[in-house]
C-alpha cells in the first residue's frame, strides 16, 4: 500500500478526523496510517531493562552486579550517576505498569536481574528476589497485559565476573543454572521469552573497549567473550523451550543498516565488514550458518575458544527475532582500527543535521532497509526496540516531545513499508517506558514515554505516550 492509498483507508483520514474532539485531531494530524493496518494480531508494547530502573541495588538480599561495580568507579559514568535509585520501580512498578495499560499497548517487556535471585550468581537462591518479579508479573497479568521476560541485559553478577565473566567459558553452566532457575520459577505465567539483549553492544563495548561494565579491553577477551555469549543464546532458547511449554521463543540484536561512505570499493568493502560484525556475527551461528569468518578474516581468532561439538550447540530454532534499530552506520576503509581497516564516518561529518541526543541520526529509512535484510533469515521479526531520546521540558504539567512523536511516526511508516512488502512483522515495542539511567551516558538522555523527574520521582506521561494513547486506542 502506498502512502496515498494508506491515507484513504486511515481511520485518520480527512473524513474521520472531522468528526474527531480537537485534542485527538492534534495527535492524529499527520499520521497516515492506523494500527489496523499492522493488522489485528499486531503487538504494541514497551521494553525496559532491571537494572536501567529498579533501583533497590542492594535490598532484599540483592548481590552486586558488574553494573553496581562499574557505576561505583571514578570517571567512569557521566556526571557520576549510578542505578543505585535510579527511578524506583522496584518501589513503584505497581503503578508504573499502570502507563503501559494507558496507552493501551499490550506488551510488557522487562527483565530479570541475574543477582537479585542469584546474588552470589551460583548456588544460593534469593527468594526476596524471586517475590519481586513475581509481583512484576501478577501485576501485568491482573492489568490484562503480557509479560514478556529478557533473561540477561547486561547485569552479569559480579561474583560470576570475579572469576572472568563471559571470558570464562564456565559461563555457560553459570548461565543455565540461572535460565533453569527463571524459567522453572515464572513459565507457569509467561510463555513470551527472550534469552539476550544486544550481544553485540555489551560484549565489545564491555570487553574490548571498556566503556561499559565490566570495562575490559583487548581483542582476546572480545574474541573469548563472544564465542560463549553464542553457546549461551542457544542454550538459553533450549532451557526455555524445555521448561516452558509452548513457550514463544526469541532473542534481540542491535541492528543497523550500514551504507558506504560512497561506491569508491575501499568504502564498499569497510560497509561489508562493519555489516559483517555489527549485524550478522550472532544471528548467524544460531541459524545453523556458522560464524561469518570468510567475509571478515579478524573472526578467524575465534577458533582458539571453539571446541568439538560446539558448532551444533550453537545452533537454536528461535521462533522469532527481535530487532532493534535506532539509527544507520555510515563507514569508510581506514587504517585504523588495524585488521578491520574501516571506522565509522560520524552524522557531523556528513552533513547530518538531524541528530537525538546521544548524537544518533534520524534515519527512518534505516529501520526499513535492516528489516527487509534481516528477513532473508526467513524468521518472524519482532521490533523489541526502538526509541529516541531528545531533550524534553514540562511545562504545566506536561511535556510536549513533538520531535518523539514525529520520530515514531516516521519511523512505524517504514515498519508498515517493509510489511507491506511481504517482511513477517508481528510487533513493535517502544524503548522505553520512563526515562531511566542509560548506561555510560548516566540519566541525561530520555528515551521514555513518560517523564521522571530525578529528583522527585514524579512520573509524566508526555505527549508522545498520549500519541500511542490514541493511536492505539
Amino acid at each position: 500500500m502506498n502512502r496515498r492509498d494508506a491515507l484513504k483507508t486511515s481511520i485518520f483520514g480527512a473524513a474521520a478526523l472531522a468528526t474527531m474532539p480537537k485534542t485527538l485531531q492534534a495527535f492524529a494530524t499527520g499520521t497516515e496510517f492506523s494500527k489496523y493496518d499492522f493488522g489485528n494480531n499486531f503487538k504494541w508494547g514497551v521494553a525496559t531493562a532491571a537494572y536501567q530502573i529498579e533501583g533497590a541495588w542492594n535490598v532484599d538480599g540483592k548481590g552486586p552486579s558488574i553494573w553496581d561495580t562499574f557505576t561505583h568507579t571514578k570517571g567512569k559514568i557521566k556526571n557520576s550517576d549510578t542505578g543505585d535509585v535510579s527511578v524506583d520501580f522496584y518501589n513503584r512498578y505497581h503503578t508504573d505498569i499502570e502507563f503501559i495499560k494507558q496507552m493501551n499497548m499490550q506488551v510488557n517487556r522487562f527483565s530479570t536481574s541475574w543477582s537479585r535471585v542469584l546474588p552470589e550468581g551460583i548456588g544460593r537462591v534469593n527468594q526476596k528476589g524471586l517475590d519481586f518479579y513475581h509481583r512484576v508479573i501478577d501485576r501485568t497479568l491482573e492489568l490484562g497485559l503480557e509479560p514478556w521476560i529478557t533473561l540477561y541485559h547486561w547485569d552479569l553478577p559480579q561474583a560470576l565476573q570475579d572469576k572472568g565473566g563471559w571470558t570464562n567459558r564456565d559461563v555457560i553452566n553459570w548461565f543455565t543454572e540461572y535460565s533453569n532457575l527463571i524459567t522453572k520459577t515464572y513459565g507457569d505465567k509467561v510463555k513470551n521469552w527472550m534469552v539476550l539483549n544486544e550481544p553485540m553492544a555489551y560484549v565489545p563495548l564491555g570487553y574490548m573497549l571498556g566503556m561499559h561494565a565490566p570495562g575490559k579491553k583487548g581483542l582476546g577477551q572480545f574474541m573469548a567473550a563472544t564465542h560463549h555469549t553464542a553457546m549461551c543464546q542457544a542454550e538459553g532458547g533450549r532451557i526455555i523451550k524445555a521448561n516452558v511449554p509452548n513457550a514463544n521463543i526469541g532473542t534481540t540484536f542491535s541492528c543497523s543498516w550500514v551504507d558506504p561512505k560512497n561506491e569508491q570499493e575501499k568504502h564498499v568493502e569497510a560497509a561489508k565488514k562493519f555489516d559483517v560484525l555489527f549485524n550478522r556475527l550472532f544471528i548467524e551461528p544460531a541459524m545453523g550458518m556458522g560464524y561469518p569468518i570468510k567475509d571478515l578474516k579478524l573472526l578467524n581468532r575465534l577458533e582458539k575458544h571453539i571446541k568439538p561439538g560446539d558448532e551444533e550447540k550453537l545452533k537454536f530454532d528461535f521462533d522469532f527475532i527481535g530487532l532493534q534499530n535506532y539509527t544507520r552506520m555510515v563507514a569508510r576503509w581506514s587504517m585504523w582500527p588495524p585488521i578491520v581497516w574501516a571506522n565509522q564516518v560520524e552524522p557531523k561529518d556528513r552533513g547530518v543535521t538531524e541528530t537525538t541526543e546521544m548524537g544518533w541520526e534520524v534515519y527512518p529509512e534505516g529501520i526499513y532497509k535492516i528489516l527487509k535484510q534481516f528477513s532473508k533469515y526467513g524468521k518472524e521479526i519482532i521490533v523489541t526496540e526502538n526509541g529516541c531520546a531528545f531533550p524534553d521540558v514540562v511545562e504545566n504539567n506536561a511535556v510536549h516531545d513533538k520531535k518523539r512523536i514525529q520520530f515514531f511516526k516516521d519511523y512505524l511508516a517504514n515498519v508498515l513499508k517493509a510489511k507491506n512488502e511481504g517482511v513477517n512483522i508481528t510487533g513493535y515495542l517502544v524503548w522505553t517506558l520512563m526515562d531511566n539511567f542509560e548506561w555510560a551516558e548516566g540519566y541525561h538522555p530520555r528515551f521514555g514515554l513518560v517523564h521522571v523527574d530525578f529528583n522527585t520521582q514524579q512520573r509524566i506521561l508526555k505527549d508522545s505516550g498520549l500519541w500511542f494513547k490514541e493511536f492505539l486506542k
